[in-house]
């Protein structure tokens, strides 16, 4: 077959090639939906590079509760001081009480204080022991002053007992003297009367001389007998004035020795006296003061949360728990609970972000501008030590720069709380958690660590 070429052949090759390249461009080029999808993607690309370069609030996170920044005015128990059994309660559970307000009156349940006039009873035997101890000072007194006169009285005794001595030995030196006398003029009269006879043997004297010489002999041995006698009565006095000396010392030591065991023995009963006065006195002190623990009174101004004890005539034992009191005047905190491997990047006065139970909150925790119902504080004092728990806890006080915490909130209630560090990209932040790095601090913290607060820490 022959083509004939002509204006109307080409007019219909043209044709022809159009409708090819219009098919050939439906085939290659994407579809609509592609293009718009890749678009898409594009500028969610470039979104999220712009997203990266953010900047993100590092923080470290921790839950705990809402409490009182003093301990004193934190919620407490009020306990029994003493048993016994509940007579009457004054308040209600929720109401608003004063310092010193009586919360709750308690009966006695032990024989011991059932007496009503117990404190008089005791009075009048403290009084009666006090008169005793003055009496048996008294007595204490008189034999004092009678071992003193026993002791003048020795003294004079031994005194004249010493002169009665003393004249003894000078008779008896006296006598000594006249015995020595007398035994010479015995020896001498003797000693003539010898001679005497001798010459009247030989017939130079007469027998009245020789006589006369016997004569003067006799009272010369009359004489010596007769001093020897007053020598050894002498002599006797001596060692009787020697014995009464002794026996004068021995009575004197007896008598003051005896008043002195009595004395002792006073001084010991008014010393058991004196000890029992001072038992007295305790117990009277002891029975007005548990009196006083009869009606439990508020130690402050607070509320009345909860009684754990309920009824009239209830029995209760001592220590045992009445009632949750909570004070009125306290300042609220967080305490809430950090890990020991955040603990480290903290330090007192870094600002936190918290949320409380029960207040509706939208959080970003790196965005805490943009967060929604969350309340500004600052950490006030980090534990030493862990909770016992594994964990830390980190006191936390409202922020005086920002809005204050709800008045409603509760101590006890739970708080989720957000410590502020660093501000960095995001794309850091994304590199940082994946691998495992800890938040980024100033050098100058960690070489220097975290600043401790002495007058809130309670050092020295």
């Amino acid at each position: 077959m022959k083509l004939r070429w002509g204006v109307g052949h080409v007019g219909f090759i043209t044709t022809r090639a159009d409708e090819v390249g219009y098919a050939v461009s439906r085939t290659v080029e994407p579809p609509l939906w592609v293009r718009k999808g890749l678009r898409w993607l594009g500028g969610m690309a470039i979104v999220f590079l712009v997203f990266l370069f953010l900047p993100w609030t590092q923080n470290v996170s921790g839950v705990g509760k809402v409490t009182s920044l003093s301990p004193d005015v934190r919620p407490q128990t009020l306990h029994a001081m003493i048993p016994g059994r509940i007579l009457r309660w004054y308040v209600q559970e929720g109401q608003r009480v004063k310092a010193g307000d009586t919360l709750l009156l308690i009966g006695e349940i032990k024989d011991y204080y059932l007496d009503p006039a117990l404190p008089v009873r005791l009075r009048e035997q403290l009084t009666a022991k006090e008169q005793t101890a003055a009496a048996q000072r008294e007595k204490v007194a008189a034999l004092r002053r009678q071992i003193a006169a026993l002791y003048e009285a020795r003294t004079g005794s031994i005194a004249r007992a010493q002169n009665v001595l003393l004249q003894a030995l000078l008779r008896y030196e006296a006598d000594s003297a006249a015995f020595a006398a007398a035994r010479v003029e015995y020896l001498l009269a003797a000693n003539q009367y010898a001679r005497q006879e001798t010459l009247f043997a030989a017939g130079l004297r007469s027998l009245t001389e020789l006589q006369s010489r016997q004569m003067r002999v006799q009272e010369a041995q009359a004489k010596l007998v007769a001093a020897e006698n007053r020598w050894l009565a002498a002599q006797t006095d001596v060692e009787n004035a020697r014995i009464q000396l002794r026996v004068i010392e021995a009575d004197f030591a007896e008598k003051i020795a005896k008043a002195e065991s009595e004395l002792r023995s006073t001084e010991a009963y008014l010393y058991e006296v004196e000890g029992a006065i001072a038992k007295l006195r305790n117990e009277v002190a002891n029975v007005d003061i548990r009196r006083g623990f009869y009606a439990v009174v508020a130690p402050q101004e607070g509320y009345i949360v909860r009684a754990t004890k309920t009824g009239v005539g209830e029995v209760i034992k001592e220590g045992e728990a009445l009632a949750v009191f909570m004070p009125a005047a306290y300042r609220l905190a967080a305490e809430v609970y950090v890990r020991p491997l955040d603990v480290a990047l903290l330090r007192p006065g870094t600002r936190v972000r918290l949320q409380f139970d029960g207040w509706p909150a939208f959080v970003f925790s790196g965005w805490p501008r943009v967060s929604f119902g969350t309340f500004g504080g600052r950490i006030y004092t980090i534990d030493y030590v862990d909770a016992g728990t594994g964990s830390f806890r980190v006191l936390v006080e409202p922020d005086p720069e920002e809005g204050a915490w709800p008045e409603l909130l509760r101590l006890g209630g739970g708080v989720r709380s957000w410590f502020l560090l660093n501000d960095v990209p995001i794309w850091y932040e994304i590199w940082r958690q994946i691998n495992g790095f800890p938040p980024d601090m100033t050098a100058q913290f960690y070489q220097a660590g975290p600043t401790i607060d002495k007058s809130k820490q309670g050092g020295p």
